[in-house]
């Protein structure tokens, strides 16, 4: 995915087309910074989630430009992208072993999946005050894309919440335990 956005960056003169393809690098290096910086080892599984919700939002979104061919690609995208934030919370949880109090570990959740969408957000904002785009199609629509887009991660983030709550307080075992076990 690094590879064809650096291709197609350098093929079009389009501001947003070159922001988002070199987003796709920053994207997927984040993942290696976060494991340098931290000292932790994601596993390949998470990786390949990512990498795959990556090339879905940039590659396919961007470069296919199915946010343009299909009106709810982006709704899609970042709904999705509010389940993947949960499943690396669910990680981090796991690997530092704080799975005992549910009630923490849900907020934790949400919070996380909300702090990723967010953080997203302000990097497109921040791409609109110095590059003079319009990522956010603000223009268009005011903030309700950028509101539309966290709400969406929220909602895909409180699918995850509501299973992961069931399966813990019920003690069985279905979408997130078994996804746990893959991650």
């Amino acid at each position: 995915a690094s590879l064809c956005s650096i291709y197609f960056a350098f093929q079009n003169d389009n501001t947003i087309f070159i922001l988002k393809d070199i987003s796709v690098i920053i994207t997927i290096s984040a993942l290696y910074i976060i494991q340098k910086l931290f000292k932790i080892k994601i596993n390949d599984r998470l990786n390949l989630i990512y990498i795959l919700f990556i090339f879905m939002a940039h590659f396919l979104g961007v470069t296919v430009n199915l946010y343009d061919k299909i009106y709810w690609y982006d709704k899609f995208v970042h709904f999705l992208s509010g389940i993947v934030s949960s499943l690396g919370a669910i990680y981090i949880i796991n690997i530092t072993k704080n799975n005992k109090k549910i009630f923490f570990n849900i907020l934790f959740i949400v919070s996380f999946a909300l702090m990723i969408a967010s953080i997203w957000e302000i990097f497109e904002y921040t791409s609109s005050c110095l590059f003079h785009v319009d990522p956010q199609k603000v223009v268009l629509t005011g903030v309700s894309d950028t509101m539309g887009d966290i709400i969406v991660a929220f909602l895909g983030s409180l699918l995850v919440n509501l299973s992961y709550w069931f399966e813990y307080s019920t003690n069985h075992k279905l979408i997130i335990k078994s996804i746990e076990k893959l991650i």
